[in-house]
């Protein structure tokens, strides 16, 4: 079967203008090039290092802002697609949300573990990020808590949060600190 490519920011969430971030393109594929499209238009090329290319987005404005995809070419043949990736450049309005998790970072597989995103604004909605995913959970309002009911070794690795208040326009908050769930 033909190679599948995921793509990821990483850190991910909204980037403050003059921020940077990283678009990272991961195949388990051969000897090809990644190339980096934005809204359709090739942008760069890219060998990568070992399973993944990374692309670096420094001093960002909203000329940054767009839909991603990375494509992997062997010999100019088109082998694999990603999915698309939405990164967007706003002005970070609202405080700095904390991230935690209960029972604690380092759980057994099979517990049962809830992420807490809390902010300092009342009508505030959260994402929850697992970082080198595209898709984010989203917590919802007021309680901003996010269970998993059994978790696996799939479930493992880096997630942070950020938050946004939907009233005239969207005004969004900088990422938590990260933090790491280890399954044992």
């Amino acid at each position: 079967g033909a190679p599948t490519i995921s793509i990821f920011l990483k850190p991910p969430g909204l980037i403050a203008p003059g921020g940077s971030t990283t678009i990272c393109c991961s195949c388990q594929c051969d000897s090809g090039n990644f190339v980096l499209y934005k809204d359709g238009h090739q942008l760069r090329t890219l060998e990568p290092r070992g399973s993944r290319a990374e692309f670096s987005i420094s001093n960002a404005t909203g000329e940054d802002t767009g839909a991603y995809s990375c494509h992997y070419l062997e010999g100019g043949t088109v082998l694999a697609r990603s999915e698309t990736l939405d990164v967007r450049v706003q002005e970070l309005r609202l405080p700095k949300p904390v991230l935690s998790v209960l029972p604690g970072p380092e759980v057994a597989a099979g517990t049962y573990v809830m992420f807490r995103c809390t902010i300092a604004h009342s009508s505030a909605g959260c994402f929850l990020y697992l970082e080198g995913q595209v898709q984010a959970f989203n917590l919802p309002p007021k309680e901003h808590d996010f269970n998993l009911s059994h978790v696996h070794k799939s479930n493992e690795g880096r997630y942070s949060c950020q938050c946004f208040t939907r009233n005239v326009s969207f005004q969004w908050s900088a990422v938590s600190r990260t933090l790491d769930l280890v399954v044992r």
